[in-house]
C-alpha cells in the first residue's frame, strides 16, 4: 500500500507523490520564541518528527525546515517588560525550546531558520508581490490585496463574503479590502527595525514563512504542516503570498494537527490549566509525553487526563518490561550464538505486525493502530515459556530479533530506545512521588516478609505481602531474589 495523507486543501485523503522523485521538501511552522512552549505546541513537533521518519523509511530524502519566529509583537512586549533587548528574549527561549526538544530525543531538523536572518529575502519577496500587482503601499506600509488573488480562502473553505459577515474588529480605513493583510509595517519608537524600500520597519507575520520557504526550499514544496489554528489566516495568507509571487503551486499537501484539551477543557490562562512542556517533562517523563501525544490520531482532539497519562505509563511498562525479559534471557542463555531462525510464533507475530504497521502509517499516520500492533508482538513474546529454552540457540537469536524489532519500530516515534532498567526505575520514582509511597515502610515490610518466609511462617508472610499490595507495590522474583516495583 502506498502512502495516503489527508490534505487540508482538498479536504480528503490523497495518494502521496512527491514533486521531485524520492525527495520531499517539508516545512512546519515553529514557535514564536518569547516564553516556554505549552504541551500543545509540542504536539506538532512530535507528530511531524514521525512523518519525516516514516518518509525516510519509505526511501525519501527529506529536507525538513522548522522555523523560529524571532520578531513579533509579543517578543517586543516581553523585552520591554523586562527592560532587555529582543535578542535576549529570543536567544533565551530558542535555547529553552531546544533543551526540551533534545530531551524528547527527536531527530534534528535539516534547517532551523530565524526570521531576523532572512530580512533581505523577505523584502525581495514583497517586491516581487508588488511587481505582480498583488500588493500596494500606503504610508510606508505594504498590504497584500486579497481581491487580486483568485480563490483566496481555498485552504479554509471560507470566502470573503463569509469572512466579512463575521467581521467584528474595526478595520484600517486605508485598506482597499478589510481582509488585506500586512506584508511590511513601519516600526514604532523603541521597536526593532530594518531599512527597506518603504522605510524603516519590520515584516508582517505571514510573509516570514513564505520567504523562508522560498529561500530554502524553492517555489513549491511537498508538505506544509502546523496546528489547525494556523489554517486561517496564516496558512491561507502564505498561499496567497507564495503563489502571488511565483504563479506556481505553493504547497501540494497541507497537514494540520488538532488541539489539545486538559481534562476536558481547552487550555487557557484564564482557567489556569496551561501546562508548559518543561513542567510536564519534569513532572512525568519525555517517553510518557511522546506516548500520550501519539496515542490519538493527529487530526483528532487530544484530551490529556490523568487516566490518559496512566494508560501511557502502563503501555510503556509493558514494552520496557518485555525488553528487560529479553535482555535477561540473552545474557543468561547457556546456548551459543549459532541460532539464525526466529521462533515460529514470534516470527509470525512480528511479520504480521510489521505489515499492519506499514498499512497503518501509510493510511494517514494511524499511530493508534501502530501501538496496538506493537502490543500484539509484546503479548506473543510474553506468552513464550523462555525458561525452558535457555539451551536453544534459536531462542537466543529470537530474543535479540525481538529487541531489534521493538527498538526499530519505536525509533519511528522516538520511543522505546531508553535503557529499560533505567527507564523503569525512573517510572518507579515518578509513581512513588505521585502516590506518596513511603519507601522506608515498603523496605520494612519487605524485610519482615523475608524473615517470615525464612521461618516458614507463610501466613504472616502473606499478610505482609497484602499490605504491600494495598500500598500499590508489586513483588517479582528475579535472579537477585524478590524485588519490588510500583504497580503501573
Amino acid at each position: 500500500m502506498s502512502l495516503v495523507v489527508y490534505n487540508t486543501l482538498s479536504k480528503k485523503k490523497e495518494l502521496f507523490t512527491s514533486i521531485e522523485d524520492k525527495k520531499v521538501k517539508m516545512y512546519v511552522c515553529g514557535p514564536t520564541v518569547y516564553d516556554f512552549l505549552h504541551i500543545g505546541n509540542f504536539r506538532g513537533a512530535i507528530f511531524f518528527n514521525l512523518v519525516r521518519n516514516w518518509l525516510t523509511e519509505l526511501g525519501y530524502e527529506v529536507t525538513y525546515v522548522y522555523n523560529y519566529t524571532d520578531v513579533d509583537d509579543k517578543i517586543i512586549e516581553r523585552a520591554n517588560e523586562r527592560g532587555v533587548e529582543t535578542d535576549d528574549i529570543t536567544n533565551k527561549y530558542i535555547a529553552e525550546f531546544e533543551k526540551d526538544f533534545n530531551s524528547l530525543g527527536l531527530t534534528k531538523h535539516t534547517h532551523n531558520p530565524r526570521v531576523t536572518h532572512h530580512i533581505d529575502s523577505i523584502i525581495s519577496l514583497i517586491e516581487k508581490i508588488i511587481e505582480n500587482d498583488k500588493a500596494y503601499v500606503i504610508d510606508g506600509e505594504v498590504f497584500y490585496s486579497v481581491d487580486k488573488f483568485e480563490n483566496y480562502g481555498k485552504l479554509s473553505g471560507k470566502n470573503l463574503d463569509d469572512l466579512e459577515a463575521g467581521q467584528r474588529v474595526e478595520v484600517d480605513k486605508r485598506k482597499k479590502n478589510p481582509f488585506d493583510f500586512v506584508l511590511w509595517k513601519p516600526s514604532k519608537e523603541g521597536e526593532p527595525f530594518w531599512n527597506s524600500p518603504w522605510g524603516k520597519g519590520r515584516p508582517g507575520w505571514h510573509i516570514e514563512c513564505s520567504a523562508m520557504i522560498n529561500t530554502i526550499l524553492g517555489d513549491s514544496i511537498d508538505i506544509h504542516g502546523g496546528g489547525i489554528d494556523l489554517i486561517h489566516p496564516h496558512h491561507e495568507n502564505e498561499i496567497a503570498q507564495g503563489e502571488g509571487a511565483t504563479n506556481k503551486q505553493y504547497c501540494k499537501y497541507w497537514m494540520h494537527n488538532n488541539f489539545i484539551n486538559m481534562k476536558d477543557e481547552k487550555m487557557s490562562k484564564s482557567l489556569g490549566n496551561v501546562i508548559t512542556a518543561r513542567n510536564f517533562l519534569e513532572k512525568w517523563h519525555p517517553e510518557i509525553f511522546k506516548f500520550v501525544m501519539l496515542s490519538s490520531h493527529y487530526r483528532s482532539l487530544l484530551n490529556v487526563t490523568d487516566e490518559k497519562i496512566h494508560q501511557a505509563i502502563s503501555g510503556l511498562n509493558r514494552v520496557y518490561s518485555s525488553l528487560i525479559e529479553a535482555n535477561n534471557f540473552i545474557n543468561n542463555s547457556s546456548s551459543d550464538d549459532s541460532g539464525n531462525k526466529i521462533l515460529p510464533e514470534l516470527e509470525k507475530a512480528m511479520n504480521e505486525a510489521s505489515n499492519k504497521i506499514t498499512k497503518a502509517l501509510n493510511d494517514d499516520f494511524n499511530t493508534g493502530e501502530t501501538f496496538g500492533q506493537i502490543f500484539e508482538v509484546v503479548r506473543t513474546f510474553n506468552s513464550i515459556k523462555w525458561n525452558k529454552k535457555k539451551k536453544d540457540p534459536n531462542a537466543k537469536f529470537s530474543a535479540k530479533e525481538f529487541v531489534n524489532w521493538i527498538t526499530n519500530k519505536g525509533a519511528l516515534m522516538a520511543l522505546f530506545n531508553q535503557s529499560p532498567e533505567i527507564f523503569l526505575k525512573e517510572l518507579d520514582e515518578i509513581l512513588i512521588r505521585e502516590k506518596n509511597i513511603d519507601i522506608e515502610k515498603v523496605e520494612e515490610l519487605m524485610n519482615l516478609r523475608a524473615s517470615a518466609r525464612e521461618d516458614k511462617n507463610f501466613e504472616l508472610s502473606d499478610q505482609y505481602r497484602d499490605q504491600l499490595v494495598e500500598m500499590g507495590i508489586e513483588l517479582k522474583d528475579s535472579p537477585d531474589g524478590v524485588v519490588w516495583s510500583v504497580k503501573k
